[in-house]
């Protein structure tokens, strides 16, 4: 507590009042960064990791956590280029970083340099997640290997020209086949520049396309030791590797990446020269085989042969004839797909035209038609029955008016009242005297039968008798 003197009404006092010290967020934010940069540089902290993604920058952003806290952190792309593997939510692990201010938000969090898991080690964890990435992309699955070649004429190996693999290699291949061609591609199989020399390797054998296949090589050793064939930069090299390969690293208990990924693995370096190629003496014993099975074969043949040529009078005729019997065979088969086919065709045609007729049918109703055919039968008999009545009718109008014109200017009705008509004895209907002469005999048709007179004279009158 400080002492301040203040001056009021002229007069000094004296007051224990603390002076007040204003800080600016940015201020007191770099205050607390210049302790943190103070006491807190290249600390260790240990916990579980949660809440890890992983930005679009590729810097890693989680938090570590205990029963009681937890602390923000970040692992940036430099760093985590370095690391053995990925930051996964629920690893324990143990960070090396430095404590920062993130003065946007005014939090603390530790910048991670170094991430090591705890339990499990680094290494081993990153191989096992490379080996699940590599696997789901389909590196090792056995349908993309291909096979070794069965007599290469030259090899390739890549590995240390000081070590005692590419000793051991060339010893075997010298004891199993001598006069093959090796070439030694010099690359260092540990420590840094390792990773890059294999690959450029194995680059070398595929550009020159001189090796029928290569061997990458490396005696035994620790995971630390072995780890050049854990990077992903290698399988994939191997991978995109037109030459078959065949990978020889540690010893039989050691697995690599780079063994799953390679077209065969050995479990030694000296089990890869042996793999490469069988030996001179099983190749000639191969050879003497194929040269024995060849001599019976041509010896079969011949006896075949001759066989045939002392059964070839027989066997013309019999063939002849059998060509003959196939021939007509031939024929009958022709003829019966053919019928088989017509029959078909009209079965199809027939059972189309079936169809139709089904549909036609169908869509025609014999009852309606019927019904109409029957309703139609009907007014047309009304109307010919009206017709006929009709002209019957008309016809007996007719008829009674002709009747009664007939009735007035009948002769019947002239005779009725009085007349008679007279007619010679051809008759003839007599109009006057003169067309009768005196003696000839007229006949008179009364109103009421007839008369035959003779005319005794004619004056005009015709006097009847």
């Amino acid at each position: 507590m400080l002492a301040r003197t203040d001056v009021e009404n002229g007069q000094m006092r004296l007051t224990l009042e603390p002076e007040r010290q204003i800080f600016q967020v940015s201020e007191l934010n770099a205050a607390v960064q210049s302790i943190f940069e103070n006491e807190f540089r290249s600390i260790w902290v240990a916990g579980e990791i949660s809440g890890c993604r992983m930005a679009t920058s590729g810097h890693y952003y989680f938090s570590l956590k205990d029963q009681q806290s937890q602390l923000k952190c970040a692992l940036f792309k430099g760093a985590a280029r370095f690391a053995k593997f990925k930051p996964q939510d629920g690893l324990a692990v143990i960070a090396r970083g430095n404590l920062e201010v993130y003065e946007a938000r005014g939090e603390y969090q530790l910048i991670v340099e170094t991430l090591e898991p705890q339990g499990a080690g680094a290494l081993q964890l990153a191989f096992e997640q490379l080996k699940r990435k590599l696997a789901a992309e389909g590196l090792f699955d056995a349908s993309r290997k291909r096979p070794l070649p069965k007599l290469p004429r030259r090899i390739g190996v890549v590995t240390s020209p000081s070590g005692a693999v590419i000793r051991d290699i060339l010893h075997v291949l010298e004891r199993r086949f001598q006069g093959l061609h090796v070439r030694l591609y010099p690359a260092q199989v540990q420590g840094d520049g390792a990773v890059e020399q294999v690959c450029a390797g194995l680059t070398f054998f595929n550009n020159s396309k001189w090796a029928d296949v290569v061997i990458v090589a490396r005696g035994g050793g620790s995971l630390e030791d072995l780890w050049t064939f854990n990077e992903e930069a290698v399988a994939r090299a191997i991978c995109a590797s037109s030459i078959p390969v065949i990978s020889a690293i540690g010893h039989e208990t050691d697995f690599t990446i780079a063994d799953f990924v390679a077209d065969h693995r050995a479990p030694t370096p000296s089990a890869a020269a042996e793999i490469v190629i069988c030996t001179r003496d099983s190749l000639l014993e191969q050879i003497s085989a194929c040269r024995t099975k060849a001599l019976q074969a041509v010896r079969y043949r011949l006896l075949l042969a001759s066989r045939a040529l002392h059964d070839r009078g027989t066997e013309r005729a019999a063939r002849l004839m059998h060509r003959s019997v196939a021939r007509r065979t031939q024929a009958i088969d022709d003829l019966d797909y053919r019928l088989r086919h017509l029959q078909r065709d009209i079965m199809q045609m027939r059972a189309r035209r079936f169809v139709d007729l089904a549909r036609r049918l169908e869509a025609t109703d014999l009852r309606l038609r019927f019904a109409r055919d029957r309703h139609r039968n009907e007014l047309l008999l009304g109307q010919a029955v009206k017709a006929m009545e009709t002209r019957l009718w008309q016809a007996r109008r007719r008829h009674e008016s002709l009747d009664l014109h007939l009735r007035q200017i009948s002769p019947l009705a002239v005779l009725g009242r009085g007349y008679a008509i007279v007619q010679n004895a051809t008759g003839q209907v007599l109009r006057s005297a003169g067309e009768i002469l005196p003696n000839e005999l007229v006949r008179i048709r009364l109103h009421l039968g007839e008369l035959d007179a003779a005319v005794t004279a004619t004056r005009g009158e015709t006097d009847q008798t």
